[in-house]
């Protein structure tokens, strides 16, 4: 499922995220959602989160 609709996404979820400096390569990395940051309902680069380990990144995958 894409991140780009903030009511898919939960805390807790576990998602695959893509983080400013990775953008251009697309490298994701994968974690639990522990802070939603997008105020509004969707995103077309996709809804920006807090990961727990501290990771800041637009969502590009939620894991099923």
């Amino acid at each position: 499922m894409k991140g780009t609709n903030r009511a898919d996404i939960n805390i807790g979820s576990t998602v695959k995220v893509v983080q400013k400096h990775h953008q251009k390569s697309g490298q994701l990395t994968e974690g639990k959602v522990a802070r939603i940051l997008t105020n509004s309902p969707n995103h077309h680069h996709g809804i920006k989160v807090k990961l727990e380990d501290g990771t800041v990144g637009r969502v590009k995958e939620i894991e099923s």
